[in-house]
């Protein structure tokens, strides 16, 4: 005889998952042809399930390699950790003293033991979007080759990405993580996410972590940004775009030096050094000028910077450090007479010296003097329309940028502006930024400027404190949706 068993009702994943697909309930019947209705079922016994090896899926869980891929620098290493394993140029570089018959193409960590002599770079990145996809898998697959990084295809990658980026730019994007390289799975980020997340990690019982709002000012290679974030997504309506940054600066030094004393305009990486070691903000750029004007020791700004010979020096670096600086007596509350009495204590060798400043730099010994521009290229972040450009200071954008919220979020966007990138590593930035947004600001809100203990850093940390989150992998995008569902979906996941 027949007998008609209803099993269960089971829960059955379709075969195209995605974020948005419902689960599908399907009744399941089984028909038995029995024989002999009057013996009982008899039922096999089921072996005992196999435990699962934990240890294989914490390992699996837990290669997480964060990428933070800027215009300048990458900085690459392995989520959970505290500082990245590498930090360095994303370009290649070609020196132009090299034989015919040595054309070796230098690429990322190798510019940097080498002679920075008139290199000629070239970059993947041009203002903020990766241009040149070819040469980023390049240098991305000499930084797997050379470092000691889990194999790609057992790994997820989180990848910096910047905000609003043109699809036309980003699908390349998902074609070199997933099909040149292999990867597992993937998740984009923008950066001023990545730095909230971080100092509020870092300081629980802050406004940031309290409130779960903050305005983050990214200063970095390309560009600069103006982020409003809340509960960890950028606000994209209040974000506001500075086209400076750190590439900009160095332009603008190379050409004053070059206008003034020595042809600088094919050291690229010389010069971002003097940037780096030599620049400041000025608080007060009228009297700077006036000082500037001076000879002598009383010029408190003037230095001198001797660039690499090739033979003893392959380096350049500073004269003399303690003459770089002595501007800090103007803002660490020494007298300002001190310069003065240097003057009188030398009177004899200034006497001599002073009307021959500016002949004493002698081109045969490869070396140049500072002065005034020390403190006149960072003053573009603040100033650009003085310098020609059709730009609003950092203290414009920054009033706009929280304007465009809500405003009931108005105070405490003031009250934790969090600055990030290497352009803010100028001394005294942060001073000079709540000198310029303090007249801007309404008087009942309060201003509170923080920078990040390493604002370089701060986004690449804020990556690894993600990747090592146990929801991490629920948030990525696997090859298995890239493959079926194509980079325009992916897109659309990450950058809408």
């Amino acid at each position: 005889m027949y007998r008609l068993r209803v099993l269960t009702s089971v829960k059955v994943k379709p075969r195209h998952t995605s974020s948005n697909t419902c689960h599908s309930w399907v009744l399941v019947l089984s028909y038995r042809l029995a024989t002999n209705a009057g013996k009982p079922h008899e039922r096999k016994a089921k072996p005992p399930k196999k435990p699962l090896e934990t240890s294989s899926l914490l390992t699996m869980s837990s290669t997480v390699i964060v990428l933070d891929n800027g215009g300048g620098t990458i900085k690459i290493g392995v989520g959970g950790d505290r500082n990245p394993t590498l930090i360095t140029p994303n370009s290649t570089a070609k020196s132009p003293f090299s034989l015919s018959s040595s054309k070796k193409l230098l690429t990322s960590d190798e510019i940097l033991s080498s002679d920075p002599t008139s290199l000629s770079l070239r970059r993947p990145i041009d203002r903020g979007y990766l241009l040149n996809p070819d040469l980023q898998r390049d240098i991305w697959a000499h930084l797997f080759r050379s470092l000691p990084l889990p194999s790609p295809h057992v790994s997820s990658l989180l990848l910096t990405h910047p905000l609003f980026s043109l699809s036309s730019t980003s699908s390349p994007l998902f074609e070199l993580v997933f099909e040149d390289f292999n990867f597992r799975s993937l998740y984009v980020s923008d950066s001023p996410s990545l730095v909230h997340l971080y100092e509020a990690s870092r300081n629980p019982n802050g406004v940031v972590s309290k409130t779960q709002c903050s305005l983050v000012v990214d200063c970095g290679f390309s560009f600069t940004h103006c982020a409003p974030v809340f509960q960890n997504f950028t606000l994209n309506y209040g974000v506001k775009r500075l086209d400076l940054g750190g590439k900009v600066l160095t332009n603008y030094l190379k050409e004053l030096v070059s206008y003034r004393t020595i042809n600088v305009m094919d050291e690229t990486l010389i010069m971002d050094d003097v940037k780096e070691k030599l620049c400041f903000v000025s608080l007060d750029v009228p009297r700077d000028l006036q000082i500037a004007r001076k000879s002598g020791k009383d010029n408190l700004f003037k230095c001198t910077y001797v660039l690499p010979d090739g033979i003893i020096h392959t380096k350049g670096f500073v004269k003399d450090m303690n003459e770089a600086q002595r501007y800090q007596t103007l803002y660490d509350g020494e007298p300002k007479s001190m310069p003065n009495k240097e003057k009188a204590i030398d009177s004899s060798d200034d006497a001599e010296e002073d009307p021959e400043d500016r002949k004493k730099v002698d081109p045969t010994k490869n070396e140049f003097n500072l002065t005034n521009e020390r403190f006149l290229v960072p003053e573009m972040i603040f100033r650009p329309a003085d310098l020609g450009m059709n730009q609003a200071g950092l203290a414009e954008c920054i009033v706009r940028s929280v304007n465009s919220c809500n405003p009931h979020l108005h105070p405490v966007l003031y009250e934790s502006i969090i600055l990030t990138g290497g352009s803010t590593l100028f001394p005294h930035f942060a001073e000079r930024l709540e000198q310029e947004l303090r007249p801007l600001v309404p008087d009942d809100y309060q201003v509170k400027i923080t920078t990040q203990e390493d604002p370089i850093l701060g986004v690449w940390r804020g990556g690894s404190l993600l990747a090592s989150s146990p929801d991490f992998e629920t948030m990525c995008a696997t090859k298995a949706e890239y493959e079926e569902q194509g980079s325009a979906r992916c897109s659309r996941r990450f950058f809408q």
